[in-house]
């Protein structure tokens, strides 16, 4: 039985989100990694939007949103103990506000503006996040949960911009919980690399 395939690139935090789902939920998948500045022409027939990762199940259907391949990657078996649900409000806000001042405070002769206000912007969003940690190991409570994977792609991503400045802020429990998610085994196996796929050619299989 073929596998589903699953089109990737290995630093893009929504692409991130989906592998660890992946393993999280026990799915073998066909890994293609992709070249952003060269996109393949089997990935954009299957998503003409042209953005990773993209799902393309062995029926032919095609999942494109990052969020709902890591529901369908999670719904069969709850595999490793994730919390069911999730919490969205937190969710809704790193993929809209604080994936905004990310993008500007990392990469500002794309957008332009100020890098700074978009940092310091960035920081007073993760003060929810700090308080949640107060509380709890992870941001669902005493387990690894959804929402941890759905947004520590981000925030790490946030915090490789200048680690030395981050590491000064005050945020002890978001830099512990970045720690544990980082040196974690699935995030290991997460962040495998491979090759970029070429056309005509097998992916790499790719399972817990």
């Amino acid at each position: 039985m073929s596998l589903p395939i699953l089109y990737s690139f290995r630093r893009c935090p929504y692409a991130m989100r989906a592998r660890l789902a992946l393993l999280a939920g026990g799915r073998a998948v066909e890994l293609r990694e992709v070249m952003l500045r060269a996109k393949p022409q089997a990935m954009l027939a299957a998503s003409p939007k042209g953005t990773v990762p993209v799902l393309v199940l062995p029926d032919g259907r095609v999942i494109d949103e990052s969020l709902e391949i890591m529901r369908w990657a999670l719904a069969p078996n709850d595999f490793g103990g994730w919390p069911a649900g999730h919490a969205a409000d937190l969710i809704a806000a790193n993929d809209g506000a604080f994936k905004h001042h990310l993008d500007r405070y990392k990469y500002p002769d794309r957008h332009g503006g100020d890098p700074v206000a978009h940092r310091d912007a960035g920081v007073a969003m993760l003060g929810e996040l700090e308080r949640r940690l107060m509380s709890g190991a992870f941001l669902e409570g005493a387990s690894m949960g959804f929402t941890d994977m759905a947004i520590f792609p981000f925030v790490r991503q946030f915090a490789a911009v200048d680690p030395g400045w981050f590491a000064a802020l005050p945020l002890p429990h978001i830099r512990r919980w970045l720690a544990e998610q980082a040196g974690s085994a699935m995030f290991a196996r997460a962040m495998l690399r491979v090759p970029p796929w070429r056309e005509g050619e097998p992916g790499v299989p790719f399972a817990p």
